[in-house]
């Protein structure tokens, strides 16, 4: 397939239109099917590799397991936007009745419950046209959609910035709607030398206590793995080894549904296969009491899922294992990590001393009536949350 120009892309299903020319460059709506296209693949993965923000949520070997498993129940429709005939940013969007709660139509940047960053892919440099070009498009097709929702976008970020200086050229209102600061790993100092500012030595004595009583267990071992080497029994361990404590006994472990099951096995597959993945564990003889999965998506990085044997936790064997994950510091294409925790988590931000700021948006979009009433509905949730 010729994918020298965006209009010699073919569209299908309720998704299918002509490209749509915009001020910058053309939007055009693909389903899953045509993303997963080998043509479209091979462009999709230039773009991560000039993407001015990393976000591995919206790259190919996650965004395509994600999409396996809950695109067609959600309908999602992913806005691919070429620039000069090439692939330049990538954002999927669902339309939804469905807003904290409430019944309010409206469009939304597309995520799941694992699924941690919605800061859309966008090639360096092209962030303002990106969009220029996506507000305009939901201007003219904002069909039943009352506004258009961005959840989780990263604040200080180059995609986040371009977005500010775009609402800040026109009067189309926006406020935020929900805000977090969750962990943030960064620094230019070795891991011993954060650690040493980062806790007390009274706390990091008592870890030093932890890590030697838990060696006098068994052999103590500690493992990092990139690429795919014993990865499926690895990726088997770590859903046995999260099932085995609290998160399986309230239903919310990976391995408690299929298609969380089915999402992590193959995006470990994926990011493995795309040289993203590193693996951390613990051992005790051999049995992992503490395991660590990272995205490495430089120049950062995304620790994705952790877990640990809770029979071994008068030992903190999670935090333990947080002290190894420390070199992320050392790692010269990595400036900074991100936790992926909720903010408050009371193991990582007592360790990690950063934070990053994640917002999520609402923005008017479409003609005066609308934003008229979108107005009303800004109104409502600021006094909703002041009372």
């Amino acid at each position: 397939m010729d994918m020298a120009r965006a209009d010699s892309f073919r569209t299908s299903g309720s998704a299918g239109t002509a490209p749509t020319a915009l001020p910058h460059g053309e939007l055009r709506l693909l389903t899953a099917e045509e993303l997963a296209e080998p043509a479209f693949l091979a462009q999709w993965e230039r773009l991560v590799a000039r993407a001015s923000e990393p976000n591995p949520f919206f790259e190919p070997w996650f965004l395509l397991p994600s999409l396996a498993q809950w695109g067609a129940a959600d309908r999602v429709v992913t806005k691919a936007w070429f620039h000069e005939g090439r692939l330049a940013g990538l954002l999927p969007v669902v339309r939804s009745a469905k807003y904290y709660g409430h019944v309010v139509t409206h469009a939304t940047g597309w995520l799941h419950a694992n699924a941690f960053c919605g800061t859309p892919l966008v090639a360096v440099g092209l962030e303002d046209a990106f969009w220029t070009d996506i507000l305009a498009h939901f201007d003219r097709r904002a069909r039943r959609a009352l506004f258009l929702h961005l959840p989780l976008m990263s604040v200080e970020g180059p995609v986040g910035a371009a977005l500010d200086r775009a609402l800040a050229r026109s009067p189309r209102v926006h406020y935020t709607v929900a805000e977090e600061a969750r962990a943030l790993l960064t620094g230019d100092c070795d891991a011993a030398t954060y650690l040493e500012a980062a806790m007390s030595a009274k706390k990091r004595k008592e870890l030093r206590r932890q890590h030697n009583r838990l060696a006098e267990e068994g052999v103590l071992a500690f493992e990092r793995v990139e690429g795919d080497a014993g990865l499926a029994d690895w990726t088997a361990e770590f859903l046995a080894l999260e099932a085995a404590g609290w998160k399986g006994e309230a239903g919310s472990a990976l391995a408690n549904a299929p298609d969380t099951r089915a999402l992590f096995e193959q995006s470990l597959a994926g990011a493995a296969a795309a040289g993203r993945l590193e693996r951390l564990a613990l051992r005790i003889d051999g049995r992992a009491v503490a395991m660590l999965v990272n995205f490495i998506t430089p120049p950062g990085a995304y620790s994705f899922k952790t877990a640990f044997d809770e029979a071994f936790a008068r030992f903190s064997p999670g935090m333990l294992l947080q002290l190894e994950n420390l070199a992320l510091l050392e790692r010269a294409d990595v400036q900074w990590a991100d936790s992926c925790a909720v903010e408050g988590h009371p193991m990582i931000e007592r360790l990690w001393r950063d934070r990053r700021r994640v917002v999520s948006r609402n923005i008017a979009i479409g003609g005066p009536l609308r934003r008229a009433a979108f107005r009303l509905l800004m109104a409502w949730e600021t006094r909703s949350r002041t009372r």
